[in-house]
């Protein structure tokens, strides 16, 4: 019983009766469901303690607002394609709604709201003053023409730039929108508005952008995973490092854990995984990246370059195949299932970083926790994209750039804030440093969304 009468398990029946809620009203969208399944299971211990909370929940877990429109861009052939486009622009009591643009095939309105959703606690956790939301498009830019890349871009931005702004949504880069895609979304804004304004993050640094923001949230990641080993009074040095994906995310975190002495022993696409046993090295890495951003190629090019070193396996994710002390999934969601996880704890690891977003099964971070594995969650690990996303909006505010050294600490300072906003509320609470990390970011946007009256 609680000091207003309110009882343990009413609290939990009120959780439950949210999340019926929350499945009546949008039953197909699965991904989304996840990532609410996921917060909801965390909260019993804050609830118990500030049960008029709930009500905040079962605002939060609602966007403020969801744009749906049609894209049409003419393709070199003079055919007219049309796609789909999508903003979600999902809790604004901290700030202006921010959150990437991702360009999939497989983007759909569920898959936008798991990564709003996620972005609320994300940003609430760097300190800074960000909402949540997220956008993006089914367009595919593997295989178009630069120009046909450009003309998807400006039809897409002709309509978002009705929704966006810098003081009211600022959108940033994610899977398939890199420097290309946010150069051409940046000109057309420019051109509709008239105006020179940090309404897009992830800029080039020569027009607005910020030192190390392509690193950043691969940097970050490591970074976070450092603060991870001191609580465990462990060290990188000579830890076996298995990573997936080979894009934006996994190069810079590979780069950075290079720097600080681990042996990095495998990377991927979705053709496969390249397995390096004796760890890859600075000059693979620049191979590999010069094979992915420049002639946008295939991992399985670098196996057969580096046959002598390394193995290619198609089709497969690391998981199953390396023995590691350290896994971090930077891919895609639910990449990491129970029966990686399984493998992952027979192979010895210690230690799972989640680099993408949810890219770890409900059931894997059961078995993970189960076994002792010390789990860093995504909302918090790979928040440092974001960070200096908001610290390049600063920037563009005062019309000033900081130095790659300046905006390096200051990550650093970022990402070590979140590790112990997270690992003060795990152990104020008694539970996982995952439920820490949702607590942490809970609070904040929670107790701000009470200031503000029903919004």
């Amino acid at each position: 019983m609680t000091d207003n009468g309110t009882t343990v398990e009413s609290v939990s029946d009120q959780l439950s009766a949210l999340w019926e809620r929350v499945k009546a009203r949008d039953p197909d969208q699965v991904e989304f469901l996840q990532a609410v399944e996921e917060v909801l299971s965390t909260m019993t211990p804050v609830l118990e303690k500030r049960p008029e909370l709930i009500s905040v929940l079962e605002r939060m877990v609602e966007p403020e607002r969801q744009i749906l429109f049609r894209v049409p861009w003419l393709d070199d052939q003079g055919k007219i394609q049309v796609n789909r486009g999508f903003r979600v622009q999902f809790n604004s009591a901290l700030g202006p709604y921010k959150g990437g643009l991702r360009l999939h095939p497989s983007v759909n309105l569920s898959i936008i709201k798991f990564l709003g959703f996620e972005q609320i606690l994300k940003n609430s956790l760097t300190t800074l003053p960000l909402g949540g939301g997220k956008g993006g498009s089914d367009f595919d830019p593997k295989g178009k023409s630069n120009n046909e890349v450009m003309r998807f871009c400006q039809s897409f931005m002709t309509e978002l730039a009705r929704h966006i702004g810098s003081d009211t949504d600022v959108p940033a880069g994610d899977i398939g929108v890199g420097g290309r895609e946010i150069g051409f979304l940046f000109g057309q804004y420019k051109r509709l508005r008239n105006e020179f304004t940090g309404v897009l993050t992830g800029k080039k640094f020569e027009w607005g952008g910020s030192n190390i923001r392509p690193e950043a949230t691969g940097y970050g990641v490591v970074y976070f995973l450092l603060e991870m080993l001191k609580t465990k009074q462990d060290s990188i040095e000579g830890k076996r490092v298995a990573v997936s994906g080979s894009g934006n995310v996994a190069q810079f975190t590979v780069e950075k854990l290079l720097e600080i002495g681990a042996k990095v022993i495998s990377i991927s696409d979705s053709s496969g995984t390249v397995i390096q046993k004796d760890g890859f090295t600075i000059e693979n890495l620049k191979h590999i990246m010069d094979l992915k951003n420049v002639k946008r190629g295939r991992i399985s090019e670098y196996a057969k370059a580096n046959s002598d070193v390394a193995e290619f396996l198609p089709g497969e994710k690391p998981w199953k195949n390396v023995e590691c002390d350290i896994a971090i999934p930077c891919a895609t969601q639910n990449e990491l299932t129970e029966e990686d996880a399984q493998a992952l704890v027979a192979s010895g690891c210690m230690y799972v970083v989640e680099a993408a977003n949810m890219p770890s099964t409900r059931e894997a971070i059961h078995h993970l926790h189960e076994n002792n594995v010390y789990f860093g969650p995504a909302k918090a690990a790979n928040a440092g994209g974001v960070g200096v996303s908001g610290l390049e909006m600063s920037q563009n505010s005062i019309r000033l750039q900081w130095t790659r050294a300046e905006v390096d600490e200051k990550l650093q300072g970022i990402m070590k804030n979140i590790y112990a906003a997270a690992y003060a509320a795990s152990e104020a609470y008694g539970t996982t440093l995952q439920a820490g990390a949702n607590i942490a970011g809970f609070l904040k946007v929670a107790n701000a969304m009470l200031d503000q009256g029903a919004v």
